[in-house]
């Protein structure tokens, strides 16, 4: 394969591998709409995907392929894929402090939770690992690229990367998606001046930026404005000669492989051992990675609140959750996974008896076991502080016979799916809690008429649509 056509870099790839106890290799399909996005793109374009190489065996099988590039025809991925491999001091200081302990907490405006030496030495260190972490992709990317090439740049690991590209390759055709919101300017101005205005500075080299939602490109517009000074054009970005298109593109689910999956045998037997759980009673339902952002916690605590409260409903109702353990490198992920654990005993102790487990949390990466908890949810229960989009609300909806999706309307699928669920604040535990109640109790007609358009809003953008909507930015 010579120079590719179209490229996306990201963090995390479409693939990756691992060896069994004989030595024997295995790789394995990455998930999410970005890898069913690349897989729709069409066979007669050259295109490359640029990743991190995340573990040992990544590294080992990268450092063996012809020119870095590993064909990945068999993997349903579309295209070749480059794993760089970065060191690991380097990936430590852009992934684990930067990236996940800053950025993320950054931009889902969880302050509190921002490390106690945030911005000192040891932190601007770190800064300097997240540039060179994204000036190795944009190695990667100027070497691989035809001329005029677009180039999809993807999420808050890879800010700097348009700018590099830019001064570099300014024949390129760059945009970049955000998948988690963007920080108003109050918040976004908590960083240190300098910092502010590289990360801005980084994404204003694409030609396009992207959001799932348009809260989040008007704050991204916001922050140009209070930090740089940029102009307003038309609710694009203009700053020093150069326009930046400001879009949005709201990722829904990919439908027919996610039911062909929640179909199989594995699902089937976890379906039925959930069952057995649940019994004859109605199930509230969560499926989300252990992060604070999340918001489990409160989810919790406004279950508690709802036996409380509504007595009626004790040894009647279920709450089943999956929480998959999210970057248990960072001390406030493991902090927040012992809350979890620390309120779900606290809620049995209260109201459990001989015949009735209240609560059921299972920390642990099980996909079928995700799938079948959905499935039997007559209640879902999603109230992230703030989400990007959150799939699982889609996800939900086209899993579920009849479901009512309780969200939070700081998620970015309220924007499409808000209408037909019952939005709570999701700090207010005490609404969260009669929410609850109210679609516990919701008349049979009321369920059918909302689960309906909770389905339609679910698959409007599918995975392909998606990457095509960035690609056609560039045109």
């Amino acid at each position: 394969m010579g120079a590719v056509d179209i490229v996306i870099a990201s963090n995390r790839g479409p693939v990756g591998f691992r060896r069994d106890a004989d030595g024997s290799l295995h790789a394995a399909r990455g998930a999410g709409g970005l890898v069913s996005g690349m897989a729709g793109l069409s066979a007669d374009r050259a295109t490359l995907w640029v990743c991190s190489a995340l573990s040992d065996t990544d590294r080992e099988v990268a450092a063996e392929a012809p020119d870095r590039r590993l064909d990945l025809a068999g993997h349903d991925t579309g295209g070749a894929v480059e794993m760089l491999p970065v060191d690991e001091a380097t990936f430590a200081g852009a992934y684990n402090t930067i990236s996940n302990s800053t950025l993320w907490f950054l931009h889902h405006e969880l302050l509190d939770s921002l490390p106690a030496n945030a911005f000192d030495d040891a932190w601007r260190r770190d800064w300097s690992s997240y540039a060179d972490y994204n000036r190795a992709f944009a190695d990667a990317i100027v070497e691989a690229a035809a001329d005029e090439a677009r180039v999809l740049v993807q999420d808050y690991h890879l800010t700097l990367l348009p700018a590099m590209l830019r001064s570099r390759r300014p024949d390129l055709r760059i945009a970049h998606f955000s998948h988690t919101p963007w920080a108003g300017p109050s918040v976004f101005e908590t960083l240190p001046a300098d910092i502010a205005r590289d990360l801005l500075l980084g994404m204003l080299g694409a030609d396009s930026v992207g959001f799932h939602s348009r809260r989040w490109a008007q704050d991204f517009f916001a922050c140009c404005v209070a930090v740089l000074g940029a102009e307003d054009d038309g609710g694009d970005v203009r700053y020093d000669g150069r326009l930046t298109t400001v879009r949005t593109h709201p990722l829904g689910v990919d439908a027919e492989p996610l039911l062909a999956r929640a179909a199989e045998p594995d699902v089937d037997a976890k379906r039925a051992e959930r069952a057995t759980e649940i019994g004859d009673r109605q199930a509230i339902v969560r499926v989300d990675r252990t992060e604070p952002s999340k918001n489990i916690v409160r989810g919790l605590a406004a279950y508690r609140e709802l036996l409380t409260r509504f007595p009626e409903h004790r040894d009647r109702v279920v709450q089943l959750a999956v929480a998959y353990p999210s970057r248990q490198e960072v001390e406030e992920y493991r902090h927040y996974t012992h809350d979890i654990e620390e309120l779900t005993a606290a809620i049995n102790a209260e109201f459990e008896t001989p015949s009735w487990t209240p609560v059921v949390v299972t920390i642990h990466d099980d996909y079928p076991l995700s799938l079948a908890t959905l499935q039997l949810g007559d209640i879902q229960l999603i109230n992230p502080v703030r989400d990007g989009m959150n799939l699982v609300a889609k996800e939900a909806a086209l899993l579920s016979r009849d479901g009512v999706l309780v969200l939070s309307r700081e998620a970015g699928a309220a924007d499409q799916m808000g209408e037909d669920a019952l939005l709570v604040d999701p700090f207010d535990i005490g609404a969260t809690a009669t929410a609850l109640h109210e679609a516990l109790m919701m008349p049979p007609d009321e369920r059918a008429r909302r689960h309906a358009g909770l389905v339609a809003a679910a698959t409007v953008l599918s995975p392909h649509e998606w990457l095509q909507h960035q690609l056609d930015s560039l045109a």
